[in-house]
């Protein structure tokens, strides 16, 4: 008998704000309603706990940090556990006093912490002040092991980096999913907000035709918390296949939960046709681990 090899999926998007116990419960009631619709795998989009706190430097946003297992992964444990889904959820960690992380938990359906993955690639630019607040991840690009298949975890900034989609992928990672607060800054103009949408889009599609396999990207919505210098988050969570077509996309403001059926047989098909990892010359990349040029 074949392995059954069809997984719906999906894909939370809301707006958040600085109330932790409405947005968790906004959160919860999200994942119920898409397990009701059949996913079996939800992905939830990057900090959902809180507002995104990075907007500015404050030493008061640390007390938002829990540990890992902790509170969230106990709370939202019992909740895939009473389901039956996987999710992925994505929380500011406390590891240890001034050793905070930006990190992903993959539950199982059995509310057990399939694994953990820390973000590696921390931004610092207007708006987005992460190398405050997060320690780089340690735990490198390791895919995780779950009921519904083998996960390549990532997060937001990461989604930037080839590099990251392809060693999650030679990690044998059958789906890539990128939980993201990604939006733009008050002065961009329109032409602007246009490019680093598409820019944004494009680069995680390319993902999947690099190697082959769906990609699952959460984003927020909307203004956290009506905060005036805060960026406003694009939205546009998306789902795109092994050769980076759209599954299904959502808008740039509303609250939406999106779903795609996933064929994971289809990687291998798309692979056959397009055999890019049977011709990657890896004798020939040793400089890819230089900072720049000689």
């Amino acid at each position: 008998m074949s392995k059954k090899t069809e997984l719906k999926v999906a894909v939370i998007q809301r707006e958040l704000s600085v109330d932790v116990a409405k947005n968790k419960q906004k959160i919860k009631d999200a994942i119920k309603e898409a397990s009701k619709n059949g996913a079996k795998l939800i992905v939830l989009q990057e900090l959902h706990n809180t507002e995104y706190f990075c907007h500015k430097e404050d030493v008061r946003f640390f007390d938002l940090a829990e540990s890992i297992p902790g509170p969230s992964t106990v709370e939202f444990g019992e909740l895939a556990k009473e389901l039956g889904v996987v999710v992925v959820l994505s929380l500011f960690e406390k590891r240890a006093a001034g050793i905070y992380h930006n990190s992903a938990v993959v539950l199982e359906k059995d509310g057990s912490i399939a694994g953990i993955y820390r973000k590696m690639h921390i931004p610092d630019d207007p708006g987005f002040y992460e190398k405050f607040y997060f320690t780089q991840g340690d735990i490198g690009f390791k895919a995780i092991d779950t009921s519904v298949g083998r996960l390549g975890v990532l997060v937001c900034w990461d989604q930037w980096y080839p590099e990251a989609a392809r060693l999650m992928a030679l990690d044998g990672a059958e789906i890539l999913i990128y939980p993201t607060a990604i939006g733009w800054d008050m002065n961009d103009t329109s032409e602007e907000r246009r490019r680093q949408l598409e820019a944004w889009i494009t680069i995680q599609r390319a993902h999947a035709v690099a190697n082959g396999i769906p990609v699952l990207v959460a984003n927020r919505a909307g203004l956290d918390g009506g905060v005036e210098d805060s960026s406003t988050f694009w939205g546009n969570s998306f789902i795109c296949g092994e050769q980076g077509e759209f599954l299904a996309q959502a808008d740039n403001q509303n609250e939406s939960i999106i779903y795609a059926s996933l064929d994971l047989a289809r990687s291998d098909k798309v692979r056959r046709i397009w055999p890019f990892f049977r011709d990657r010359r890896i004798d020939a990349y040793g400089d890819i681990l230089k900072r720049y040029g000689k």
